[in-house]
C-alpha cells in the first residue's frame, strides 16, 4: 500500500499540470492579500487559532477497494494515519513530535522512518493547521505568480517557500504552489516536490465544521479521498502516536 500522507491537509503538494493555463492577469492582488482572504473566508484568524487538534474520518479509494482511514493532527505537531485493512487497524504513519514511524505492510511490524523523513516531519510542527496560517511568524516567504486556469477554474497562483528539507542527507529548497479559486479564495490544488518526488493534491467540496471550512473531497496522485467527518479538538490518546515497545 502506498504511503499517501506525510500530510495531509495542508499536509501538502504536487507537480505542474498540463491543465494549467496562464491567463491575462487583470487582478490587482498580492500573495499576502490572497492568503488573508483565504483565512478569513474559511473561518478567520481567531477561530483557527482555537483549534488544538483535528480528527478526520475518511475513506481512500484504490481501484475497487475502499479503505477507511483516520487522520490525527495536533498543534504540537503530532500526527497519525490509521487504516482499516483486512479487518485490522494499522498505523500507516505516526509522529509523536520526535519519532516518526510506519508499519511495514509485508511484515506488519513497526519501523522507525529514515532520518531525512524524521527531520522533515519535525519542520512541519509549525504548520498546523496549514503552513499558510502562520507563514509570517515561521519566516516563510510567499509570492503571487499570477492568474491561471487550473482544471477549468480561474485561480490565483501563490508560491510558498519554507525551510529547506533533507534529501539524502542534503538540504534542498522546499517550494509549493497553491491555487486559490478567485471567487471563493478556497485552495483547489497544491503542487510541490516532496522527498524528490512530485506530489499532486486536488481538493473541493468545502464544508463548514464548527464555523471553519474544510475540503471534504481530495485527490492525491489520482487516488480519491473522501472525508466523512471532521472532529475539532477531540480527546486523543497519546499512545496513538508512540512507537510500540515490545515487552
Amino acid at each position: 500500500m502506498k504511503s499517501f500522507f506525510l500530510l495531509f491537509f495542508f499536509l501538502t503538494s504536487t507537480f505542474l499540470s498540463a491543465q494549467e493555463e496562464i491567463l491575462l492577469d487583470l487582478y490587482d492582488h498580492n500573495a499576502d492579500e490572497i492568503i488573508a482572504n483565504y483565512i478569513e473566508k474559511t473561518g478567520g484568524v481567531e477561530a483557527w487559532s482555537e483549534v488544538e487538534a483535528t480528527k478526520m474520518l475518511a475513506s481512500l479509494t484504490q481501484g475497487d477497494l475502499t479503505i477507511p482511514i483516520t487522520i490525527y493532527n495536533t498543534k504540537e505537531g503530532k500526527q497519525a494515519v490509521i487504516v482499516e485493512y483486512s479487518g485490522k487497524k494499522i498505523t500507516q504513519m505516526a509522529f509523536d513530535g520526535a519519532t516518526l514511524w510506519t508499519t511495514n505492510f509485508m511484515t506488519m511490524e513497526p519501523e522507525i522512518s529514515s532520518d531525512d523523513m524524521r527531520k522533515n516531519m519535525m519542520l512541519k510542527r509549525n504548520d498546523f493547521p496549514s503552513p499558510l496560517n502562520n507563514y509570517k511568524e515561521n519566516g516563510y516567504t510567499v509570492n503571487y505568480e499570477g492568474t491561471v486556469a487550473k482544471d477549468g477554474v480561474v485561480t490565483f497562483k501563490v508560491k510558498l517557500t519554507q525551510e529547506p528539507i533533507s534529501l539524502n542527507g542534503e538540504e534542498k529548497p522546499y517550494e509549493s504552489y497553491y491555487f486559490f479559486d478567485i471567487e471563493t479564495y478556497y485552495p483547489i490544488a497544491i503542487e510541490a516536490t516532496q522527498m524528490g518526488q512530485p506530489i499532486s493534491i486536488k481538493m473541493n467540496n468545502y464544508t463548514e465544521v464548527e464555523g471553519l471550512y474544510f475540503p471534504f473531497n481530495l485527490s492525491q496522485g489520482g487516488q480519491p479521498i473522501t472525508i466523512r467527518e471532521i472532529i475539532i479538538n477531540p480527546e486523543i490518546d497519546d499512545n496513538i502516536f508512540a512507537f510500540p515497545v515490545k515487552d
